[in-house]
This record gives structure tokens, C-alpha cells and sequence, in this order.
């Protein structure tokens, strides 16, 4: 009978170790874990920005860039991290080694190449978008990097990021991410309506700016709470790994931060009626999801891309980029639609920021 106890205790711990091999993410034999070591640049620690780029995205992901250093008056050093495709890379690269021409000391940028579990990697690269899903992994991919920004190619600064850091001082002991809500309004909110799953709160996160700690969430085993989720709930999820990063977070509401809307700010903001009521402070990062910033339902999404996508970089911001957007924003088109009454939310920063840079006093004007 002792022998017979001794045996299924041999069995029940092999079966322990067994599942926590399983639900660990397996990279493949070549395919271990990214690192991207912590320079120093003046003394400064590189702020990282990471971002997903896969398919028709490149010029969407550089303009995106393009704004992080627009506004970086603060004079931060800037680490692009981009995940992205083979077929890509070059464009990526031979672009951006223009723009550290141009500012040798603002930024410096990595390329990496996409990594999902080796058990699954198809279903991952395919999750919702085109490789989406590569920033549910960060935390085992970059394993030197202590805390970054994620943000969808479809964003666009429109205030420094040293603004945004400062919410990773105001975590509690338990917090290690940082997202604003998916809705303000339970009328026009998707999860509260339709979610087949779990969320987080009353409305849902949105995760196209999410702020991360990696150190708190290697520590709290995060790829291992994933897996299972998207194992139990992966025929009911449609939002891909939003859906995922909701689930979990209802399961550990301690652990997020949630920040005010202006700080990803959306159509759903102002299509139908303004509902972002801390947008009177200025909109800090815009974000065209859908295509908005492609087509012409709501001008002013369109138009502050093509704003920035114009601005040649190191060139004057107020005369290259204020002037242009406030003539831009004045349109009728733009006054007529539901989204132009936050124009002047959209100018707020911008004008405090680039005003006093009259042509002439700019430094780098040539």
C-alpha cells in the first residue's frame, strides 16, 4: 500500500511538471529569446516604443514614428523596437538610417524578426490581424527591456512621450500595464453589448497604446495566464488579442492601470457624440483605427495624418506642421462633421509646444 502511495505521488508530480512545460511558450530549438541590451545615450536611458508591422503597414508605422520625434521636445532618447517581415526590412531600415542622419542623437531603431510559440504559430500570426498577436510574447522576446510602450500602427503622438511615462510612476505595487477604456458610454459600447467573454470593468479596454512593465509581467508568469485563455476562449473571441488581454485583465483587475481617453483617442470618441470628457486638456495620441486615417468619413483623422506624413523631419514644427493643420482643420468639410468640433483638442499641445518657434527663431531652420 506504501509502494502503491509512493507511485501516484511519482505520477501527480510528473503530471505537474508536464503541464507547466506545456503551457510554457516554446520557441523552437533556433528560435530563443530576444534581448535588446539597456544603452545609455547622454546619460539617458532609452525610452522604448515597440510596435507590429506587418503587410500593407510600413508607411503608416514610419509616420508613426515620424510623430514620436515631432514632439520629442524633451529631447528623450528614443528606441523604436519593429517587428516586422523579411520582405520589409530594408524598406524600414533605409529610412529610418535617413532620418538618424538627420537627428543622430534623438533615436535609434532594431528590426526584429516575428516570433510566436512554436506549437501554435500559425493560429498566433493569424490571430485578428496579421501578426497582431507578437505583443502578447514581449515579455519573453525582450528580455532585457524593463518597461516600453506598445502602440498599434495607427497611432500618432500629438504630445511628448515623456507625458505618457509618467503613468509607469504612478503604478501601485501591483500594477504592470496601462491601457485607456475601450468606450465612455455603455450606449455605444461593443463588450458591454456583444462580448461573448470575460472583460475588463463595465466597458472593455482598448489596446492600441498599452503601456508595459516587462519586468512585473515576467514575474507574474504572463505568457502561462495567456495560453489558456486563448485555449478556453478562442472560439468566442473577435477582437483577437485585445480579447485576450481583456479576459485576463478581468481575472486581475489589480494588476492594470487604466489611463484617461485622451490618451487614445478614437472615432468612437466623437462619430456620434463627444464622449472623451478629459479631451479639454488636448489629445495626446490619436489612434485611426479602421482605416480612419485613410479615408474621408471623419476629414480630421485623415487630415492630421497627412499633416505629419508631409512634415519633412528637423524641419521647423511651427511653420512645417502647426500652420499647415490649423489651415488643414478650418475646412468646411472637417466643420461639417461630427469629429471636427475637437479640433481645436487636436491643436491644444501643438500650439502650446510649436507657437513660440516663429520662422526665423527656429534653430534648426536651414
Amino acid at each position: 500500500m506504501q509502494h502503491l502511495s509512493m507511485y501516484f505521488l511519482v505520477i501527480s508530480a510528473f503530471a505537474t511538471v508536464l503541464y507547466i512545460l506545456l503551457q510554457s511558450p516554446s520557441w523552437g530549438s533556433d528560435e530563443g529569446p530576444l534581448t535588446t541590451p539597456q544603452q545609455m545615450h547622454n546619460g539617458k536611458s532609452p525610452l522604448h516604443i515597440v510596435v507590429v508591422s506587418c503587410g500593407q503597414r510600413v508607411q503608416e508605422t514610419l509616420v508613426m514614428i515620424k510623430s514620436a520625434l515631432l514632439f520629442n521636445i524633451n529631447e528623450e532618447y528614443l528606441k523604436f523596437v519593429i517587428f516586422t517581415e523579411n520582405s520589409v526590412t530594408d524598406e524600414f531600415r533605409e529610412k529610418l538610417t535617413d532620418w538618424k542622419d538627420l537627428l543622430p542623437y534623438a533615436f535609434d531603431f532594431e528590426l526584429l524578426q516575428l516570433k510566436f510559440p512554436s506549437q501554435n504559430e500559425v493560429e498566433w500570426k493569424n490571430l485578428f490581424k496579421p501578426c497582431a498577436a507578437q505583443r502578447l510574447f514581449l515579455p519573453s522576446l525582450l528580455t532585457n527591456v524593463d518597461s516600453l510602450l506598445y502602440v498599434d500602427t495607427d497611432v500618432l503622438f500629438l504630445s511628448p512621450i515623456s507625458d505618457l511615462w509618467t503613468f509607469f510612476k504612478k503604478f501601485n505595487e501591483t500594477q504592470m500595464a496601462a491601457l485607456t477604456p475601450e468606450h465612455e458610454s455603455e450606449n455605444i459600447g461593443w463588450y458591454n453589448r456583444f462580448a461573448r467573454h470575460p472583460f475588463y470593468g463595465k466597458l472593455g479596454v482598448n489596446s492600441g497604446v498599452m503601456l508595459m512593465n516587462l519586468t512585473r509581467m515576467r514575474e507574474f508568469n504572463w505568457e502561462k495566464q495567456i495560453l489558456p485563455i486563448h485555449k478556453e476562449y478562442k472560439l468566442r473571441i473577435t477582437w483577437g488579442d485585445q480579447d485576450i488581454i481583456n479576459i485576463l485583465f478581468y481575472y486581475h483587475p489589480d494588476k492594470l492601470y487604466v489611463m484617461p481617453c485622451e490618451y487614445n483617442y478614437r472615432p468612437d470618441h466623437c462619430m456620434y457624440m463627444s464622449v472623451c470628457s478629459t479631451s479639454h486638456l488636448g489629445i495626446k495620441l490619436i489612434h485611426g483605427n479602421r482605416g480612419y486615417f485613410h479615408f474621408d468619413k471623419q476629414p480630421l483623422f485623415k487630415i492630421v495624418y497627412e499633416i505629419i506624413e508631409s512634415y519633412p523631419l528637423g524641419s521647423n514644427p511651427h511653420t512645417n506642421f502647426l500652420l499647415p493643420l490649423r489651415r488643414a482643420l478650418n475646412q468646411k468639410s472637417v466643420n461639417d462633421s461630427s469629429c471636427g468640433k475637437i479640433s481645436s483638442d487636436v491643436l491644444k499641445i501643438s500650439s502650446t509646444l510649436f507657437d513660440d518657434l516663429s520662422e526665423g527663431l527656429y534653430k534648426d531652420d536651414r
